[in-house]
């Protein structure tokens, strides 16, 4: 049997609520601790913070299609191509 779910850690897919300023709003963004994990990174290595990586994430949205529909979702697959273009996550 696949223990790719079973064997996870606890913590990763606990929910973690953020509080965050978008286009000029205070809000919050609830995501599971291991996409956290990976936009961490992904700011890091941007040299910027996880603040600042979300806010800009969500001004190029708007600026590409005007409306940000399900920013939460939009985030878990941002990971996902993160993970897929640096080879951490082909089989995702």
């Amino acid at each position: 049997m696949c223990r790719i779910f079973a064997d996870q850690a606890p913590d990763s897919f606990k929910s973690e609520t953020r509080s965050l300023r978008l286009d000029g709003y205070a809000t919050s963004v609830r995501l599971e601790r291991a996409f956290w994990d990976v936009i961490d990174a992904i700011a890091a290595s941007e040299g910027i913070s996880t603040a600042r990586f979300v806010a800009k994430l969500h001004a190029e949205v708007l600026v590409l299609h005007g409306e940000v529909r399900n920013f939460a979702s939009l985030l878990r697959c941002a990971c996902l191509v993160h993970l897929r273009r640096t080879g951490e996550g082909s089989a995702a």
